[in-house]
């Protein structure tokens, strides 16, 4: 039995993954990972809710209860209120399902293995689409069918460094472990993705322990904020075209990206000025709304509550609609956060990253290393995809069977 549960929980943590990835519909997800949490709760004949999923949990729920304040105060669509609660409810629904059915599997070799093949299939898929049906000349053409892929990070860096936290290979055969790696790493470098880039960086640095503040971390910051200048002042100083080839294009997107997030200033008939700095134009009519209704800054405007772009953008896949003048869901996810919970919420929200980065400071270990990753990623993600509340996210499984493994370790420590 101990054989057919690990195997059974495997292949629906992998369905689950594999479903945030391919199922395009939210609610669809959403359902899923209700119907498999039913689905333990039932087959379990004491389940039970551990009190450490509980504590890690509380921060989500406190943010999700919170932004049903403003939904008692004020007349919202049924269809908007339910889409929120779909979005704020999603990363309680994630960690509870990875410490859960982790509990029940108790191996991280199983976690590691499911999440690499995962991630090695999905970069097959990746690489057949891309070859296949992709124009390769350009970032938009590589990027049509796959903007990121973050199963595929965390599967790449996972067999990476495996060894050198398990002194073992993941695969009895290194020919696998090799094939697998190369398949991953092509595939990631595909994406062309900003925010990926930046994940490989933040999880790079905390696996060789640079990402606690020391004498030597400072340095080397300072060190990669000089470099990163430089490049800049390098990109600014040449003229690069927005349409060129993938390379050229990509650096354009490197170019924008600090203003495509922060810049406010933005001209609304300048379709170029608009779409290289959407983020920021987004996050400018939500503060706008915030400041027409100085009371939203507390306890948010609530779920339901939509922001008015002030004009028709073409958000739809239907050509034929006119495009959408309401926004629930914003790319930068301070603003969103912000507009929907308030400051309580948002302070709330990056207390609990902060949580997840302090875990660096425990005893060095995978779990230690690859939590406090996550949390300095959503940290970073948050301003370009809505981190944690991103519809798409899978980290946030990965992140709730990490967090099992590093309690089930803690405790048996402390009984040493």
């Amino acid at each position: 039995m101990k054989v057919k549960a690990i195997q059974f929980y495997s292949l629906l943590f992998a369905i689950v993954l594999f479903a945030q990835l391919y199922l395009p519909s939210f609610k669809a997800n959403v359902f899923l990972q209700l119907f498999v949490l039913i689905i333990f709760f039932i087959l379990e004949k004491k389940p039970t809710i551990p009190v450490f999923l509980l504590e890690k949990s509380k921060l989500p729920i406190a943010i999700f209860l919170l932004g049903m304040v403003g939904t008692l105060f004020y007349k919202y669509s049924y269809f908007n209120i339910l889409k929120d609660i779909f979005h704020f409810i999603k990363p309680i629904l994630g960690l509870a399902i990875g410490y859960l059915f982790y509990k029940k599997i108790n191996s991280i070799n199983k976690l590691i293995k499911v999440v690499v093949l995962v991630g090695f299939l999905s970069a097959i898929i990746h690489l057949i689409t891309i070859f296949f049906f992709s124009n390769l000349d350009t970032v938009s053409g590589l990027r049509e069918f796959g903007k990121d892929n973050f199963v595929e990070m965390f599967a790449l860096f996972f067999l990476l460094f495996y060894k050198k936290f398990f002194g073992e290979t993941l695969f009895k055969k290194q020919q696998n472990s090799s094939l697998i790696f190369i398949v991953l790493l092509l595939s990631n470098v595909l994406y062309l993705s900003r925010t990926m880039i930046v994940g490989a960086i933040i999880i790079l640095i905390s696996v060789y322990g640079y990402s606690k503040i020391t004498v030597k971390t400072i340095k080397i910051i300072s060190v990669m904020i000089i470099s990163v200048g430089l490049l800049y002042a390098y990109l600014f100083s040449v003229k690069i075209d927005r349409s060129g080839n993938s390379l050229e294009s990509f650096l354009y997107k490197v170019k924008i990206a600090p203003a495509e997030i922060f810049e406010t200033h933005i001209d609304r008939e300048n379709h170029k000025d608009l779409w290289d700095h959407w983020r920021g134009y987004e996050a400018k009519r939500a503060i706008a709304l915030l400041n027409q209704n100085p009371h939203f800054y507390f306890f948010g405007a609530g779920y339901g509550s939509l922001v008015n772009l002030k004009f028709f953008a073409p958000l739809t896949d239907n050509y034929k609609d006119k495009g959408l003048k309401y926004i629930s869901e914003l790319h930068n996810g301070i603003p969103y956060i912000l507009y929907k919970t308030g400051i309580i919420g948002l302070i709330i929200y990056l207390s609990f990253l902060i949580s997840l980065y302090k875990i660096i400071y425990k005893k060095f270990s995978f779990e230690t290393v690859f939590i406090s990753s996550i949390g300095l990623f959503y940290l970073f993600s948050t301003i370009t995809i809505t981190g944690i509340y991103n519809t798409r996210d899978c980290v946030v499984f990965i992140l709730g069977s990490l967090l099992y493994f590093y309690n089930s370790k803690s405790k048996a420590l402390q009984h040493d």
